[in-house]
């Protein structure tokens, strides 16, 4: 008997401490933080429309999107944009997504602020140059777009935010 009894009162502990762990292990999923994220469809959108954009106001240009890691996502390279239009547009969406800001801003910002200039020299992949845009969604910084290659750095803004523009619609 005293071995039953010996044998129930372990079973029942076990069953005890198994429901206290799963009822800590839902718990704990349940509190993982949650982050609103790019969808891949978005950044797609996002980037063909700031390339038609700037093709039909007559810029052969290239777009990159990446994610708030700064991570791409797109490239487009627009018909007759030059190679050195993937390393702009990459380098601005990087910036605007790490930097949280526009690039155009940033680098007014910084322009007469000798103090600030070290900016620009503190990660190979920022290029502070107008042009990149963060995308944020639920005012929440989800990645960037950077777009390079019109003539002039606020010429490629207007395109990022046309981009940028054409995904409330989702």
């Amino acid at each position: 008997m005293k071995t039953w009894i010996k044998k129930t009162g372990i079973l029942s502990g076990a069953i005890s401490l198994t429901m206290l762990l799963c009822t800590n292990a839902v718990f704990a999923v349940s509190a993982l933080p949650k982050q609103a994220y790019l969808p891949l469809e978005m950044a797609q959108k996002a980037a063909d429309t700031a390339l038609q954009t700037c093709k039909k106001d007559g810029y052969m240009v290239s777009v990159t999107v990446v994610d708030r890691s700064g991570v791409v996502k797109v490239v487009l390279r627009g018909d007759g944009a030059g190679p050195h239009t993937l390393g702009s547009s990459a380098g601005k969406a990087y910036t605007a997504a790490s930097m949280k800001r526009a690039t155009l801003g940033l680098a007014n910002f910084i322009k007469d602020k000798p103090a600030l200039h070290g900016l620009r020299d503190m990660d190979d992949r920022m290029l502070i140059l107008g042009g990149g845009l963060p995308i944020k969604i639920g005012g929440e910084v989800v990645g960037g777009i950077g777009v390079g290659g019109a003539p002039g750095g606020h010429l490629d803004e207007a395109c990022a935010k046309a981009g940028i523009q054409s995904l409330t619609q989702f």
